[in-house]
């Protein structure tokens, strides 16, 4: 298995929260998204993956380029460890938990869209960082509604083990710190957030504990 990856990634750090919880090993290839304009831009780089994004997961022969297919893939080929419930109800909702992140938080924020404000459209950094809190905000806002209204929930997004929410919700508790937004505003947030950072899968897939970490 390889995994392109960038310490920083969002998206790259749930797949390495999957990986671990499931405990399969892999070899990590840093994709440096700054350095030289950025290495996912390069043609090397855009013959793994057209859409020049990270991260992009290699296992035998095939690869998968979006998170979220990668995260699918891992339940259905590895099934030691789920990280999907058992029941249809539960398997929809950590689906809807997981996209109000990965489709409604992440991709008005990503790098991408934070330089095309700046370097197109002439929006100042301090612009930028006001679109970059106003989308999370309402986001962790909107999530932290969907958790602490359900009885579904446990310790966990859903229930008492990590599923594919949790590996989406705290690469975005990550960001929400890393830009000064104070979690304890979201109680629910907070307190699962805190669950998953206390387990091993999680510290290891940490940013700061990857070998490209700077």
């Amino acid at each position: 298995m390889k995994l392109y990856t960038y310490f920083r990634s969002s998206a790259a750090y749930r797949v390495r929260i999957a990986l671990n919880l499931k405990g399969l090993s892999y070899d990590a290839i840093p994709v440096h998204l700054l350095r030289g304009g950025g290495e996912q831009l390069q043609e090397s780089y855009r013959a793994i993956n057209p859409s020049g994004l990270v991260p992009s997961f290699e296992d035998g022969g095939m690869t998968l380029t979006q998170s979220i297919a990668i995260l699918e893939y891992l339940e259905e080929a590895y099934p030691q460890t789920p990280i999907m419930p058992a029941d249809a109800i539960g398997r929809a909702r950590v689906r809807e938990l997981a996209q109000i992140i990965a489709c409604d938080i992440h991709p008005v924020n990503n790098l991408r869209v934070l330089r095309y404000l700046v370097r197109d459209l002439g929006l100042s950094e301090e612009q930028k960082t006001e679109w970059y809190r106003h989308w999370l905000v309402g986001g962790l806002e909107a999530l932290e509604n969907h958790l602490a209204r359900d009885l579904a929930g446990g310790a966990f997004c859903h229930g008492d083990t990590p599923t594919i929410a949790d590996c989406c919700l705290v690469p975005q508790v990550f960001n929400a710190q890393r830009n000064g937004i104070d979690i304890a505003a979201y109680p629910a947030i907070a307190r699962i957030n805190a669950a998953c950072i206390a387990m091993p899968a999680f510290v290891a897939a940490h940013p700061s504990n990857q070998p490209d970490a700077e």
